[in-house]
């Protein structure tokens, strides 16, 4: 049986998450994108050329991954991705939901591209449209299909919530199929239209699995996956008793940007204005105190600061008000290599 083992946060090298833009052709349940907070443009080609320039004095060391929105739909996409390769950004990764407009595979070949990565949140076209959309299933098998054959590496992303985790066990033969080289197993974050629906006056039940539904699930489908030569990502999400809780954003170097110049180091602050960095006339500089820095300095019994504040349904507490865990950084990932 293949083995799993905890990705350490990784000093020397740096994730870039890059919206140039925040348009989408669906409108899914659960997206994280959050106009309030986000914007509503679509980055000029120079901006985009700017803001990649500031983080490219390490870029060989630097994992860039393009995002809207739907990114295919910034007709500039090839030329920042051809700008990107030519800064030197030691892998390039394309997020999309498979519709894949403008005829992006004609416009870029697999040396400029390591990774198209799909979203897909079920294993059957019931479940993943009920989610996504009408006809996002077919298209977005379509779409894998159409990368594949034109020889790009591919990668599928599936977040887990209560509405498709019943169906995770029915992915490992449809992912064989496709002929996927990754695995992204993600749990659902109550941000964007999930956060909205929690928090109406008759908020919805929490889309977030349990902690046993999680544990009872998740790693065991996960090694099955990697049994038949694909490797898996996925969450710490709950640290067993004795590890030790990081934040990455004190010993990692992650950036999510937005189109209205807000850069955040973790993905659970992005609903609130208290983004670490910001884009002022092209340059990257600290936003004003106070935001993000200060809340990864905190040592809470929970774990994650964050969690505590906007999930805390994620965390058990005993008769006596103490967590019976704690919540991992939402960074932390479990890695199991396909063999």
């Amino acid at each position: 049986m293949t083995g799993s083992q905890t990705v350490a946060f990784s000093k020397n090298s740096t994730n870039l998450f890059f919206h140039i833009l925040t348009k989408c052709n669906l409108a899914c349940r659960h997206c994280y994108i959050n106009p309030a907070q986000h914007g509503k443009d679509r980055l000029p080609l120079s901006t985009i050329k700017a803001w990649l320039g500031a983080f490219s004095k390490n870029s060989r060391s630097t994992n860039l991954i393009f995002l809207g929105g739907e990114p295919s739909l910034h007709p500039d996409l090839a030329a920042a991705v051809r700008y990107a390769g030519e800064r030197g950004f030691g892998s390039i990764t394309i997020d999309t939901n498979g519709y894949l407009f403008g005829d992006i595979l004609s416009k870029i070949t697999p040396k400029e591209v390591d990774y198209f990565s799909f979203s897909l949140d079920g294993a059957t076209r019931e479940t993943n449209d009920g989610l996504r959309g009408h006809g996002s299933y077919d298209t977005c098998l379509d779409g894998i299909r159409r990368a594949v054959r034109h020889g790009f590496k591919t990668s599928l992303i599936y977040t887990v919530s209560t509405d498709n985790i019943h169906e995770l066990e029915m992915m490992p033969p449809l992912l064989e199929n496709l002929k996927i080289n990754r695995f992204f197993i993600q749990v659902i974050g109550l941000r964007g239209k999930a956060a909205l629906e929690i928090n109406e006056s008759e908020p919805v039940a929490s889309p977030q699995v349990t902690r046993s539904q999680w544990l009872d699930t998740v790693p065991g489908i996960a090694r099955l996956i990697a049994d038949r030569g694909i490797a898996v990502t996925y969450p710490k999400v709950f640290l067993e008793p004795g590890e030790m809780f990081e934040c990455a954003g004190k010993v990692a170097d992650n950036y999510f940007v937005f189109p209205n110049g807000r850069v955040y180091r973790c993905p659970l602050c992005e609903d609130f204005p208290i983004h670490s960095l910001c884009f002022q006339e092209d340059h990257l500089v600290p936003a004003a105190r106070l935001n993000e820095q200060d809340f990864f300095e905190l040592d809470i019994p929970e774990g994650c600061v964050m969690n505590k504040l906007i999930q805390p349904r994620n965390i058990d507490y005993d008769e006596k008000g103490v967590p019976e865990y704690k919540i991992a950084c939402c960074l932390l990932k479990e890695e199991i290599q396909g063999e």
